[in-house]
Parts: structure tokens; C-alpha cells; sequence
């Protein structure tokens, strides 16, 4: 299923969407950087049928921390599962993109001159290598949910390093979600 371009919508919407604020449990701490400290930035919000995945990572001095990694620190996806409310927002740092942009759902197989900016399910068009990550709680290979590409304008795109690709990855038994991106 691709993810295609919808418009705009708002920061707090319960649909698929790049930008805007995190649905998230109440007492959710927003994540920071294990590198640098600083917040992580909010990139996407991804209902599924496992639970709603978050995805942040870091973008305080981009290119420092090692934000395309799953497991160095400097991003983190979140699976929630439960009753969702909008985040509270750190007042620093280069939490939010510049603006909202819908993801509506778009079978694969369908011709379309619409932006794709990702897909859901299927398997992970690797541009480097395979780099699935292991649960860290069960260590069992996680499954690929999702992939995210930059954009369509600089309002909306994450900075994968130009052109590069976003994926997202979760074990549903353990409720843990892991992200990366490759150029």
C-alpha cells in the first residue's frame, strides 16, 4: 500500500501524516538525543493494525548524530497502543517539521501521478543493504511496517541526506517499534 500526498491536515490529526504533534499515552516523555541531549524532532504518526507507530530523530545539528542508525540514540519510533491525546511539545530545539502533510493509503498495484512520500507493509526496498533490526526486548528480527521517503517540499521533508529513504520496523508481542534510513 503507498502512501500518497492528501493535502494537508491538522497537527493533531488521528490519520496518517508527516509533522504536526505526537499522539501519545498520557505521561509520554518526549524523547531526546542520546548523542546530543537536545529533543528529538517528530517526523511521522502511523496507525496500523499493530497500534499507532511514532517516529522521531534527531535533527538539533544535522549530520552529528548518528540519526540513521536504529539502535545509536539519536531516533526513536514508539508503537502505542490505547487511548492516544495530543503531546506536550518542548519549548527548544528542532521539534517540529515546518508543516503537516495527509498520507492517504494507495494500493501499489494502481497507477498514480500523485507524490508517493512511502508505502506500508511488504518488504523494505533497501537502498544499501538489508539492516532489520532485532527487538530489544525479545531480540527476535522485527517486522517492516513502513517506509517513508524525504518529501515533496522542504516544509514538509525529513533530511534523510538527499534522497535518501525511511523505515520503520516493530514486534507486536513486545509493543516496541525501531526506525532507520538509508541514503
Amino acid at each position: 500500500m503507498l502512501l500518497i500526498y492528501d493535502g494537508t491536515v491538522g497537527p493533531d490529526a488521528p490519520a496518517p501524516r508527516t509533522g504536526g504533534v505526537p499522539l501519545a499515552p498520557r505521561g509520554f516523555a518526549w524523547p531526546t538525543c542520546r548523542e546530543c541531549g537536545g529533543p528529538l524532532q517528530f517526523l511521522a504518526h502511523l496507525p496500523l493494525d499493530i497500534g499507532v507507530v511514532a517516529v522521531f530523530f534527531c535533527q538539533n545539528d544535522p549530520g552529528m548524530c548518528d540519526d540513521w542508525n536504529a539502535t545509536g540514540g539519536a531516533n526513536r519510533a514508539y508503537l502505542f497502543t490505547g487511548e492516544l491525546a495530543r503531546a506536550a511539545v518542548p519549548a527548544e530545539g528542532e521539534t517540529l517539521l515546518g508543516a503537516v502533510t495527509a498520507l492517504r493509503r494507495h494500493p501499489a498495484d494502481t497507477p498514480t501521478e500523485e507524490p508517493v512520500l512511502g508505502r506500508l507493509g511488504g518488504e523494505p526496498d533497501w537502498l544499501q543493504g538489508d539492516e532489520t533490526p532485532d527487538c530489544p526486548r525479545c531480540a527476535g528480527r522485527m517486522a517492516f511496517v513502513a517506509e517513508l521517503e524525504e518529501g515533496c517540499d522542504f516544509a514538509t521533508s525529513a533530511n534523510f541526506g538527499g534522497g535518501g529513504r525511511g523505515y520503520v520496523f516493530g514486534c507486536r508481542p513486545c509493543v516496541e517499534a525501531a526506525f532507520l534510513w538509508q541514503r
